[in-house]
């Protein structure tokens, strides 16, 4: 592309429907991970009665490929030559109907299987379901570089983004709660599979269908760079090894996905034995991601005034002494818990809404370092430490309701499990939340080429 092009295009401010379009793409990933993060090891531990320890090995296993998976799919896309319709975007127009399927798949329970059927069953859906969905994620994540380099821009697709995935959260963890839960003669609630299943199929449809808008209403308004050499993967990881800024961005990454997945699953449990009131969990979902909604019209001002970085940091700090005094309260009382879980969300929202820009920029730097331009490799390596953490909290909570006592199948816990599992769900946080303002501390991007 002609230097003068690339400055026209550099200039171009995005049409609001590109914006929306943006969102509703993570609206689509969320709709499918959210249910599967919040619901899948519930589904496998009290509806297939696969042993927590199997389900342990299982998540582990199924994640461990899924996250090897990340970087050899971005060393393809990379690979792809840009089409008429885009080099990454068309992504969500061939995978979206395979991804909707392979959500329905891995909450189907086949009847009359054994237990090691059902371990295999869902060790070979899950599989399918992640690949599927990395098909599409890392895509999608790539093609923000290159919508715009205008670093307003950038940042307003970051809170797109950011609120795309609140949203595409709500259905799964705020309607569900609703819907799948069956009661006893004795009055006790328990997780329904097939409601469950119903549910999901509904919510996998409407994944579809917001996918095909997102790839409509989005456009790649700058050509990739063309590079003489033809990306590598190896090369890319080598030279991303010197790359401080990225490894510290990949470790914030990494904990803020263990955050979310461990608590909306421990969350889950927390409510349905601790609290006893399984359909308040559609609350916690509200009251952890809803604060992000004040800090819409603050946080590009705070940005500027202070930089990402003390933003982000200073919001995560927050957040690791709300669940440090929830901890220090052990309330059982679901409103104070609920207001607990508000504060700490309004922490966390800085770094939800600001991390995909945090993460174009150190593409940008990556670029700057290298002279050349492989946006879906290094983003894939990103998505994978994302996905390490997601396989660290997948495989951690089984190991911990092992740890504290739990038992699956059994309607009413042990008493003695519940003031754990209660410990489980603040402290532990807690300190995530912490090491992630450490994290945040080694963060500095020396050569960015966009800054907000």
């Amino acid at each position: 592309m002609a230097t003068e092009e690339l400055a026209d295009a550099v200039q171009q401010k995005l049409r609001f429907k590109n914006k929306i379009g943006y969102a509703l793409g993570d609206v689509g990933n969320v709709l499918s991970w959210g249910v599967v993060g919040a619901y899948l090891q519930m589904f496998f531990s009290d509806v297939l009665r696969i042993p927590l320890k199997h389900i342990s090995v299982l998540m582990l296993a199924s994640r461990i490929w899924d996250a090897v998976n990340d970087p050899l799919w971005g060393a393809y896309t990379d690979r792809r030559p840009a089409g008429r319709q885009g080099k990454y975007r068309l992504w969500l127009l061939r995978l979206s109907l395979p991804l909707s399927l392979s959500t329905v798949l891995v909450f189907l329970k086949v009847p009359g299987l054994s237990p090691t059927g059902y371990l295999a069953w869902g060790a070979a859906t899950y599989i399918l379901y992640t690949m599927m969905y990395t098909g599409i994620n890392i895509p999608f994540g790539s093609m923000a570089s290159l919508m715009t380099r205008d670093p307003t821009e950038r940042s307003q697709l970051s809170m797109s983004r950011a609120v795309g995935g609140a949203l595409g959260g709500l259905p799964g963890q705020v309607l569900l709660p609703l819907f799948v839960y069956s009661t006893t003669a004795a009055g006790i609630k328990y997780l329904d599979g097939n409601k469950l299943t119903v549910a999901v199929a509904v919510l996998a449809a409407l994944s579809c269908g917001v996918y095909l808008l997102s790839y409509r209403w989005t456009q790649e308004r700058i050509l990739p760079q063309v590079s003489a050499a033809k990306p590598n993967l190896l090369r890319t990881l080598k030279s991303l090894l010197r790359n401080e800024p990225f490894w510290a961005l990949c470790l914030v990454g990494m904990l803020l996905q263990i955050s979310q997945v461990y608590s909306a699953t421990m969350f889950n449990y927390l409510f349905k034995d601790y609290f006893a009131a399984p359909a308040l969990y559609s609350l916690a979902s509200i009251c952890s991601y809803a604060p992000q909604g004040l800090l819409l019209p603050v946080i590009n001002p705070l940005v500027r005034r202070y930089g990402k970085k003390s933003v982000c940091a200073a919001g995560l700090a927050l957040s690791a002494l709300a669940s440090v005094l929830l901890y220090a309260l052990h309330t059982q009382s679901p409103a104070v818990f609920l207001a607990g879980l508000a504060l700490a969300g309004l922490g966390t929202g800085a770094l939800n809404l600001e991390l995909w820009a945090l993460v174009n920029d150190v593409l940008d730097d990556q670029q700057a370092r290298t002279g050349r331009q492989e946006n879906a490799s290094c983003y894939a390596l990103f998505i994978f430490t994302r996905k390490i953490g997601y396989t660290v909290a997948g495989a951690g909570v089984p190991l911990i309701l092992l740890a504290i006592g739990y038992s699956t199948g059994q309607a009413v816990q042990a008493s003695a499990v519940l003031p754990r599992m209660y410990a489980a769900s603040t402290l532990l946080l807690g300190g995530i939340y912490f090491l992630m303002v450490a994290a945040l501390a080694l963060y500095r991007v020396r050569r960015p080429a966009v800054t907000a």
